[in-house]
């Protein structure tokens, strides 16, 4: 049967390789070799790869409490991204997080629907409103204003001129989407500065970022980079920002009011902040022990030093200055899936069925499936198996740094306990 499944996988990215876009072995290539790399000078919180893992498992170990974590936190997020990035590249895309798919989305569509959406809710519009009366009153014409009531072809400023905060980028994937999609210009902050260097890697790599000296005069060069800093003391100038976002990244602040207080200070007075924010529910129970052992999985296997409630956030928000527009539990939204059709709760019962559509659950991906032909297989006993073992062939062969099978392991782990 080992051998037999082993086939199997082979020939089923043979066939993926062969006939679809996915590009499994360009990507795996690519993986192996930017692994090769990590210990040339590409870690920030270690000098290898075996030390930063012994680095991360010590700050999770049970024995380390919350608040030596919490202090910690700097050591933990980039012992985590040293370790996590280049596998959530390579099997998840440049943009890491979950997003529920509609029907007949594929993930990427479903991924870049997400993001616009929280783009949508950052009234950019009225932001530029407020560049172009900011230019008129500073003397500064981007258009044909000239003192004439007259309405004409390129009288409002160009959408490169309103200033776009991705809070916690990751390798920018958001952000370059965000940009495309608004034109906005878009800086993203990131503690990890492998994460700074690859984004900005990706963002010079296309030539839509970049602004052309005739229609974009006086901006910089390309319209989105990425900037190494911390969130909880940001390295800008108070109100530099016309909007901010964040798409699952503060979770890993170790105080959730100093890191919004931050990215108050750094807005313009009436700017929108939006964010996906990952929160425990009123569900969780902390005298349950299945509900704390996921929690501590979670916790463990996705670089979060605590998960805070929906109720702690959003006091948080208010504290740090921030008036509540809107908020909401978005994993309840209907999207057509196994839902049940009052609350939207994902259910896999009868009456659930008969109001699926197609639709599939954000953490659909996490869940074990015997197809080879999704990244799911991974998560089944054989997959967990086979990749662990291949991974410790790699490490022995030196194709692979000592600790990256560990790596895998802490990752899945993490996946599992989001997906329970």
């Amino acid at each position: 049967p080992l051998l037999l499944s082993t086939a199997a996988t082979l020939g089923a990215s043979i066939i993926v390789q062969l006939i679809t876009p996915a590009d499994p072995w360009g990507k795996s290539l690519r993986f192996l070799k930017q692994l090769r790399r990590q210990e040339r000078g590409n870690l920030t919180s270690a000098s290898n790869v075996e030390s930063s893992v012994h680095e991360y498992e010590r700050l999770h170990a049970n024995s380390t409490s919350v608040d030596e974590r919490n202090s910690n936190y700097t050591n933990l997020v980039n012992s985590y991204y040293d370790l996590a990035t280049l596998f959530y590249e390579w099997g998840w895309g440049a943009s890491f997080h979950f997003s529920n798919r509609h029907a007949h989305e594929s993930f990427e569509e479903a991924t870049r629907r997400h993001e616009f959406y929280l783009a949508s809710k950052l009234n950019l519009s009225g932001a530029l409103g407020k560049v172009g009366d900011g230019m008129i009153a500073n003397g500064v014409n981007d258009g044909e204003k000239n003192g004439s009531d007259e309405a004409r072809e390129g009288s409002t400023p160009s959408m490169a001129r309103v200033k776009v905060l991705d809070v916690g980028c990751g390798i920018g994937g958001p952000m370059r989407n965000i940009c495309k999609f608004t034109g906005a210009d878009v800086t993203g902050l990131t503690l990890n500065q492998y994460q700074v260097d690859r984004g900005n890697e990706l963002s010079r790599a296309d030539a839509h970022f970049r602004n052309t000296k005739d229609a974009h005069a006086g901006l910089a060069d390309v319209r989105c980079r990425s900037v190494q800093g911390d969130f909880m003391k940001q390295p800008f100038e108070q109100s530099s920002f016309d909007a901010a976002y964040a798409i699952e990244a503060t979770c890993h602040a170790p105080d959730r009011v100093g890191c919004y207080s931050e990215i108050y200070r750094v807005l313009k007075p009436g700017a929108i902040f939006a964010c996906y924010e990952w929160c425990l529910t009123d569900k969780y129970d902390a005298g349950n022990q299945e509900h704390v052992s996921i929690k501590k999985q979670i916790e463990e296997g996705d670089g979060l030093p605590d998960i805070a409630s929906t109720h702690h956030c959003l006091t948080a928000l208010k504290n740090a200055g921030f008036e509540i527009l809107e908020e909401r539990d978005l994993v309840n939204d209907e999207y057509g899936g196994w839902q049940v059709a009052a609350t939207g709760e994902y259910s896999t019962s009868k009456e659930a069925c008969k109001h699926r559509r197609g639709g599939k659950p954000w953490m659909l991906p996490l869940m074990p499936s015997w197809n080879p032909f999704t990244q799911r297989f991974q998560f089944n006993w054989f997959g967990l198996r086979l990749t662990k073992y291949s991974l410790k062939v790699m490490e022995f062969l030196r194709l692979a740094p000592a600790g990256t099978s560990r790596t895998q392991i802490l990752l899945q782990s993490g996946g599992m306990g989001l997906a329970l």
